[in-house]
């Protein structure tokens, strides 16, 4: 089996232990001076790939993401964690970067890159669309492999292990294919202080995208509001009492 070459998309998202909170005017949420980080799924991607190439079945791994100039970080922490390279689209400040523009601008880098498998994690934490890698297969006209919880390469194609609701669904697909990795594909490694050096070293490409649509974006957010204050609870006598209670606040 010839090797291969692999793009793995990686988004940069607030981090995961962060409380989010909602901006003022509630056009979004506070995204300055807050930590952010590598979006866990898209490490799950980046940590399968990089397998792939330790086992000789792919000969490189390329990271690419969709963003402002910010996202070289990420970039920096993917390779970091084993990437032979990273690609920057960059965008503006302030533009709407949804499932359908990073999937248009993943197209485009495709044409570009040739890969032969692309690898997304399934969703990412911050808007959890779970749209990307299907759109990106459609635009592509590639199979694809959504929620894959193992992979296995062979001549010309892969086969996928995938969840679904009622148990395990195996597929075999042609090379070139699209994947998006699931929670139990595999357990990603940390970024050790040596390569943490290399990867400052190791080639970071900033580009301007290639195949985003010009026309404004099919998503809009019109509001965020933080959930509503949770009351405290009440002890009741009985269960008449309880009964009286909920028909007294309308829950029955």
């Amino acid at each position: 089996m010839a090797a291969l070459r692999v793009l793995v998309g990686v988004k940069r998202v607030i981090d995961y232990a962060v409380k989010v909170r909602v901006a003022a005017g509630g056009g979004g949420v506070q995204t300055q001076g807050v930590k952010h980080s590598l979006n866990p799924f898209c490490e799950i991607a980046l940590e399968e790939a990089v397998r792939l190439r330790e086992g000789g079945a792919a000969a490189e791994v390329v990271a690419v993401s969709v963003g402002t100039r910010a996202c070289q970080e990420t970039l920096r922490t993917a390779l970091a964690l084993g990437a032979d390279r990273g690609v920057l689209v960059e965008v503006g400040e302030g533009a709407a970067v949804g499932p359908r523009e990073a999937a248009a601008a993943l197209a485009g880098l495709v044409g570009r890159l040739q890969p032969q498998l692309v690898l997304l994690g399934k969703q990412a934490i911050d808007d959890d669309c779970n749209q990307t890698g299907q759109i990106l297969a459609a635009m592509l006209d590639w199979p694809q492999g959504t929620f894959a919880s193992r992979v296995e390469l062979e001549a010309g194609a892969v086969r996928v292990e995938r969840e679904v609701d009622g148990g395990l669904e195996r597929l075999r697909l042609r090379l070139p294919a699209v994947l998006t990795a699931d929670l139990r594909l595999n357990q990603p490694r940390y970024a050790t202080l040596p390569n943490i050096m290399k990867a400052k070293k190791k080639p970071l490409e900033v580009m301007a995208a290639i195949g985003v649509p010009p026309e404004p974006p099919l998503l809009r957010v019109l509001k965020v509001e933080e959930p509503p204050a949770r009351q405290g609870g009440e002890r009741v006598e009985n269960v008449a009492a309880l009964v009286e209670r909920l028909r007294s606040s309308g829950r029955i």
